[in-house]
């Protein structure tokens, strides 16, 4: 097996030594653009013209659009907040009276109307009162065990 290596790095090493010996013909751009045939593309087909505007234009003004107000959202409503609703802002003696750090808003951003809690962001579920039979509750709890 190293013998079959040995050869084949040995073939390697020569041939590359006779590549080196041989002067490589330079290669310009212009020879490649000659080769592939990109001088005479336009020529045959005339619609590239069109294409080439077309793209630029939509480049344009993608870049434009997106260049002008790069940050700003514009889906985003205004929503009162009332005073002192963040509960960071608010001293535990007085969080604890109000709510245990409720966030706080003025419904439909009317100051007149009184605040407001925030919904949870956690999800509740309401689970109704049913019974099972204990082979179907042990299947299909996926809570795990009662305990």
């Amino acid at each position: 097996m190293s013998s079959i290596v040995a050869n084949v790095a040995r073939r390697a090493i020569t041939r590359q030594s006779v590549r080196t010996m041989r002067a490589q013909p330079v290669r310009r751009y212009a020879s490649r653009v000659e080769e592939a045939g990109l001088d005479k593309g336009p020529k045959r087909d005339p619609e590239l013209y069109l294409l080439l505007g077309v793209m630029a234009g939509a480049f344009g003004l993608a870049g434009w659009y997106f260049g002008r107000s790069p940050t700003t959202v514009t889906s985003e409503s205004n929503i009162r907040i009332g005073e002192s609703a963040m509960p960071w802002e608010i001293d535990e003696k007085e969080a604890e009276a109000r709510g245990n750090f409720k966030y706080q808003y003025h419904p439909h951003g009317d100051k007149s109307k009184p605040l407001k809690s925030a919904p949870s962001a956690l999800n509740e579920v309401i689970v109704p009162n049913v019974t099972l039979p204990k082979d179907l509750h042990d299947r299909f709890n996926k809570y795990g065990k009662d305990y």
